[in-house]
């Protein structure tokens, strides 16, 4: 265990490099002047350079990269133009609101998807599975965009049951969650249906339909534990992305997490905020999945890390 760890800590090195190299790319390497853009069109030619100059711009790239990366093993994401603040603050102070949305939507998700499927393995081809099928379809087509207006539309103010905007209370979360968890839910739902099938045909749940176990104890305790490593690798998967698939959400519900951080950052032209957004979610993405292959001895007995 403690050699697999060390290999893979190792590896996450790599990784991370390459996602910081891909978001200084793409900052630096798009059409046109950073520090025009930012200032906009009614900026003076003074202005643009004296930008250019706090900001680094008129330096080497690779001179500029080497310097990107040294202040980002020390934790230093530069200073937000629009605030003056360290952006490392700023986008550590709105994280705990975007996680909290995304654990929320994923406990929507598996409450929804594991029971539907389960019990849509368990009554293959009859109604209950054709219904579960419709919800997959259903869930996986209809957009988070177009989700959250409806909920807003039909629960926050024809009915008056639920808040429609801001983070406060559980009542607070449930819209965003729902709006979120839906797809999701379709998605692991299908999966743990088909995983746990497969898992259902084996010689070994044949052994113990023999000995006359009853059948949901053959389910729930021999068949669904082998069937979830597919089904935690999506998850996992799945957790990075909404992670930056939470930004349209927070900003239907006026969420205040990282993605409207990075929406507001887009507005206003700040280029370190908007940069250092983005690498939070994507260091965030890369560590959720080491856990979750951390997890897959957990669940499965046979998987061994020596």
């Amino acid at each position: 265990m403690y050699y697999f760890l060390q290999r893979r800590l190792l590896g996450l090195i790599p990784v991370l490099w390459g996602v910081g190299t891909c978001v200084f790319l793409i900052i630096h390497l798009v059409p046109g002047d950073p520090a025009a853009l930012m200032l906009g069109d009614t900026a003076t030619a003074a202005e643009v350079a004296t930008l250019r100059e706090s900001l680094g711009l008129n330096a080497p790239l690779m001179q500029q990269y080497a310097e990107f990366f040294q202040r980002l093993c020390t934790g230093d994401l530069g200073m937000s133009l629009r605030t003056r603040q360290p952006v490392i603050s700023m986008v550590l102070e709105r994280l705990p609101a975007t996680l909290e949305l995304t654990v929320a939507s994923l406990i929507v998700a598996l409450t929804i998807a594991l029971p539907m499927g389960i019990l849509t393995a368990a009554k293959r081809y009859t109604a209950i599975d054709d219904t579960g099928l419709a919800f997959s379809l259903i869930g996986v087509s209809i957009p988070a965009f177009w989700l959250g207006p409806m909920l807003i539309i039909v629960f926050g103010l024809w009915l008056g049951w639920l808040p429609v905007s801001g983070r406060g209370g559980l009542l607070h979360v449930i819209l965003p969650a729902v709006s979120l968890g839906v797809a999701l839910a379709a998605m692991i739902s299908r999966l743990t249906r088909s995983s746990l099938i497969e898992v259902l045909d084996q010689d070994y749940i044949r052994t113990a339909r023999a000995k006359g176990l009853a059948e949901w104890r053959i389910l729930l305790r021999h068949a669904l534990r082998n069937a979830l490593v597919p089904v935690v690798t999506i998850v996992g998967l799945q957790f990075g992305a909404l992670l930056g698939g939470t930004v349209i959400t927070e900003v239907i519900f006026a969420w205040p997490g990282v993605g409207r951080l990075l929406i507001t950052a887009i507005q206003a032209r700040d280029y370190p905020l908007v940069q250092g957004c983005v690498l939070v979610i994507a260091f965030c993405y890369v560590i959720i999945n080491f856990l979750v292959d951390l997890l897959y001895a957990v669940i499965d007995p046979r998987v061994s890390y020596s």
